[in-house]
């Protein structure tokens, strides 16, 4: 019989703020960063609990030629890239081809994005802050890696990431380059984000162009 964790994004999120540590955070200045659309409506709840600062970071995924379902790496907005070598090498993919697959994902699809739903704006600056990367879940968690690698790389003080459900087998993942990982439940044999979850209505970029604006 399945037994769904959460209701929907905002059960999700009350649960994941009863494992967050907010008194404690409030103490200090933080930015929250969605790292997908499915997170964008999480992410802005908890900086509101925060009295953050909110954005989001334009991702897209670099499919295995020969399986549109397998993500074989993640470039973001900053251009950091995330490689899962192991597919690599099973799809026999040249590391020269994602490469050259993630450049083309960013100049036409990243760029349109940020010129579509941030006015050409760079993602919120980052550098000496702490920083709260929140997901409704993860699959592989390598958007998650990706995110946190960009992150680094502007500069931020600390980065924490907060999501509802993850699997278990990426927690170390996640814990060897972020400074604290929060979860709600983290299954063994995990299965799709959607299956935990009674409801997870679409989120269109277009509600995250209005969460943003109204977030400046």
């Amino acid at each position: 019989m399945r037994n769904n964790l959460f209701k929907n994004r905002e059960d999700a999120c009350n649960q994941l703020s009863n494992i967050l540590p907010l008194n404690q955070m409030q103490q200090e200045s933080w930015i929250v960063i969605a790292t997908s659309s499915g997170g964008v409506p999480i992410a802005f709840n908890l900086a509101n609990k925060l009295n953050a600062k909110f954005d989001f970071i334009f991702t897209q995924k670099i499919d295995a030629s020969k399986n549109d379902e397998c993500e074989i790496a993640i470039i973001t907005e900053t251009q950091e890239i995330i490689i899962h070598e192991e597919l690599m090498k099973v799809f026999n993919i040249k590391l020269d081809n994602i490469y050259n697959e993630a450049k083309i994902k960013y100049n036409t699809d990243i760029k349109k994005y940020i010129k579509e739903y941030r006015d050409n704006k760079e993602i919120i600056n980052m550098r000496n802050k702490n920083v709260l990367l929140v997901d409704e879940g993860l699959n592989t968690g390598l958007t998650m890696m990706a995110c946190i690698k960009s992150a680094i790389s502007c500069g931020a003080k600390s980065v924490a990431v907060a999501v509802p459900v993850l699997p278990k087998v990426t927690i170390a993942d996640i814990e060897s380059i972020a400074d604290d990982l929060y979860y709600v439940k983290a299954p063994a044999h995990f299965v799709a984000i959607d299956f935990y979850y009674d409801e997870l209505e679409l989120i269109e970029l277009e509600r995250i162009k209005n969460i943003i604006k109204r977030d400046e």
